[in-house]
Formats: structure tokens, sequence, C-alpha cells
């Protein structure tokens, strides 16, 4: 009987991992992938803020499920997972409804052999009085493009004003880590490009930017050799940024901090923090942490069933001396991903799993077109401090080299020339 995989989540990682085993496992008929998600495309997380910004066009970007499945051999099942029966190996996906309620697709069962559960995260509010109801998070494509929308909106109402009034806009960001920043400094841009399309009664210099974070510092899971020098450029940008101020309330129209301070806000994001998907820690006898990732032994195996993966942000992977576990980065879900192709061909063959070692490559924080700020790490190079245009060049080919792994060499290229063409037909923001 053929081996049944099922890969739960068409994020980074586990879009990667179907594409490779499809183009092995799958093609050669030695077993069965299919991948499910809620969404039918795919666009890059790291991307969002850029979306979020109108600096790039999502449905541009994005990658159909339905068209890499064809044509890299597996198969893809609309749906969200809402059940497991680890004992019959089978998982519940719930039916999928249709914008006015109608039932798409059904309610149904997959049985698998082995199961890889890849579902990402969602941000982290804390419980934060107000967050869930006034802030905006970027966790998907669609809230980004509502943030987006909800940003034009102020600049097409501004612009259709009659009176002379000054009019001002104020977004106040949650969260001063690598989404955080980014997004602080693609809204600075685009401030910018709107007044130059001639969206101009907000004048550049009246978008007003808070960047608000608990921590004493800019991007504390990095170094601070790379924080000091992004503070700085966030700052002559004209971005305000607090640090050692936890939000302990969001209201309508302000963020208001352990201090009493009162930080008006007609926009506000919060990109604060991450956590696994809630349904994970009510699922069937799994061990779950608080934050509500999958318990993984160093094999990727959660720790209750060895038919049962988990990688990515929603896996919590230990690392060997180290009393911390693998941290919630694409380049660990990539390198996750790489692993269990081997691995689950290897379990299919009866052969030990080899061990996840997770391997840092350094940072890079991309601050829109004004510059970029990073350190690349590596046996040969040791620890390489990159600023300004090569920072952005290595930046951008983070983006490539996932398309690489999903549509190979020669359509990568293509793609690259494509959009290296349209730049000259397309505005360099979105204004719809």
């Amino acid at each position: 009987m053929t081996h049944r995989i099922i890969i739960v989540g068409g994020g980074a990682g586990g879009l990667e991992l179907a594409t490779r085993l499809g183009k092995t496992l799958g093609k050669r008929g030695t077993a069965r992938i299919t991948l499910v998600d809620t969404n039918l495309t795919h666009i890059w997380k790291p991307l969002l803020h850029e979306v979020a910004a109108g600096s790039l066009n999502s449905s541009e970007d994005e990658l159909n499920y339905v068209a890499q499945a064809k044509w890299n051999h597996f198969e893809f099942q609309l749906g969200r997972m809402s059940g497991l029966d680890r004992e019959q190996k089978k998982i519940q996906l719930a039916a999928t409804l249709d914008e006015e309620g109608r039932e798409l697709v059904p309610a149904r069962v997959l049985g698998y052999d082995s199961l890889v559960i890849a579902v990402g995260s969602t941000t982290n509010d804390f419980g934060t009085e107000g967050a869930a109801q006034h802030c905006l998070f970027l966790d998907t494509r669609k809230q980004a493009e509502r943030f987006h929308q909800q940003l034009l909106n102020h600049y097409l109402r501004a612009h259709a004003g009659q009176t002379d009034a000054v009019e001002k806009i104020s977004v106040a960001i949650v969260g001063a880590g690598a989404t955080g920043v980014e997004l602080a400094a693609e809204l600075h841009n685009a401030a910018h490009e709107l007044a130059a399309y001639g969206l101009d009664r907000i004048k550049p210099e009246n978008m007003h930017i808070t960047l608000i974070e608990a921590g004493p510092r800019v991007l504390p899971a990095l170094p601070e050799r790379i924080g000091g020098p992004v503070h700085k450029t966030l700052e002559k940008l004209g971005v305000t940024v607090l640090t050692n101020s936890a939000v302990s309330e969001v209201t309508a129209d302000a963020l208001i901090t352990h201090s009493g301070q009162v930080i008006p806000a007609s926009l506000k994001v919060w990109a604060a923090g991450i956590r696994a998907p809630g349904f994970l820690k009510d699922i069937d006898g799994l061990e779950t942490n608080r934050i509500n990732q999958l318990h993984v032994l160093p094999t990727l195996q959660t720790t209750r069933d060895e038919n049962i993966f988990a990688f990515g942000d929603c896996a919590a992977c230990p690392q060997p001396g180290i009393d911390r576990n693998v941290p919630p980065r694409a380049q660990a879900a990539h390198q996750q991903a790489s692993l269990l192709a081997k691995s689950l061909k290897l379990r299919i063959e009866g052969k030990d799993l080899p061990s996840y070692k997770y391997t840092d490559y350094g940072s890079l924080i991309s601050l829109s077109r004004f510059s970029a700020v990073g350190n690349l790490m590596g046996n040969l190079t040791g620890s390489v401090m990159l600023e300004g245009w090569l920072a952005r060049m290595f930046y951008v080919s983070l983006y490539r080299m996932h398309q690489m792994a999903l549509y190979g060499f020669f359509r990568t290229a293509m793609l690259m020339l494509g959009s290296k063409i349209g730049r000259g037909t397309e505005p360099r923001l979105k204004l719809h």
C-alpha cells in the first residue's frame, strides 16, 4: 500500500516540504503526498509588511496551490484541520464556507501514515485589553490587505476634502521585532510615494509613525550591533521609537502604556510576540507548551506520537546543550523542511531518522528603499556585519531562494525578469 503523507499548512516550510516530496516520492509513486491549507494561494509571510504598506502587490507574488500541486506531483486539499484521531490515523477537516456562508467544500476525513503539522504561528496580544478589538494584525494576506486599504482610505478621504486644514495620520506599531521595524520603514516610504502620485493632502511629514517596544531596545531577538544602527536609521526617518514601554490597554483612538502614557493613533498594528494556533492545545493528546506549540523530539516527531511530525513556528524544538528552543524564523523552517524531506523517505524505508540541529546563518532587516542592515554567519566567514546596498541585495536574495525551492532555477529567473520589466509599466505603490 502506498505510504500516505499529509502536510497540514502551506506556509513557507509546509509548501517547500510538499514540493520536495512531490518531486521525489510523489513522482516515483513511493508515497502519496497531500497538502492541506485554508487558502488557495500562498504568499511568503516575511513579505506581508510590504503588502500592508502597498509596496508589494500580493496578487502578483502569490502562488496557487492547485497549480503547484499539479506541477510537482502532490495533491492539494482546501480545508482547515479541526480534529485528529491518532488511533485511526485520521484527521478531520472542517467544512469550507463561501463569502455568503454557504458550504463550498464539505467536512471530511483524511487518512495518513505520516502526518506533518506546519501551521505556523499567529500574533500573540498577551490578552491586552482592547488589542483584539482595535488593532490590526499581519498574520495573513487578508489582514495585510485590510491594513493597506484602511491606510489608503485615509489618503483618499483627505484628497477629496475641500478645506485648507492640515491633514494628518498617526500610525502606532506595537512590537519592534523584524515585522514592526520593517513595517515602520515601509510606511515612511509609502507616505512619500502617495504624495508623489498626487495624494498629497497628507504631507509625508504629517504621517506620524510610533514604534512601541516593551523591551529595552529594538530587535530584541537579534544582536545589539544590529539593533543600534536600525534604531538610529528609524529616528532619521522621523519614526518615534519608544522602548521600555509595554502597552496595557488599546482604545479606539489610542494606546495606553503601563506608565500611563497615551499614544494617539488612527491606525494601530500589533506585531509583538507569537503563539501557535489555539486548536493545537486541544488536539488528541499531543503535548503543547504555554503558547500552543507542539513539543517535538530532535527528529521533529511529536513527543507522544512517532507518526506525527511538527516543524516551523508551531513546533517547540529543543536545541542540544542550550536551554532555548529553535527560534521561530524562516531559516529554521527551511532547514527543517529540508531535513524532513530526507527523514520521511528514510521512514518509508524503515531506517533511523536523523536529528535536527539549528544553524544560524545570520539576520537581515530591510528598511524599505532607505537601507538594510544585518549579519551573515557561516563556517567560512564567521560573523560579517552588512549595511546599506549590499545588505539589501542579500535580503532580496532570501526571497529568491524561497522561490528557487518552489519553482526551480529557470522559472525563478523568468519571474525575476518579468518583475524587472513590469517595474516600468506599474506604479511603485499599490493604489487600490
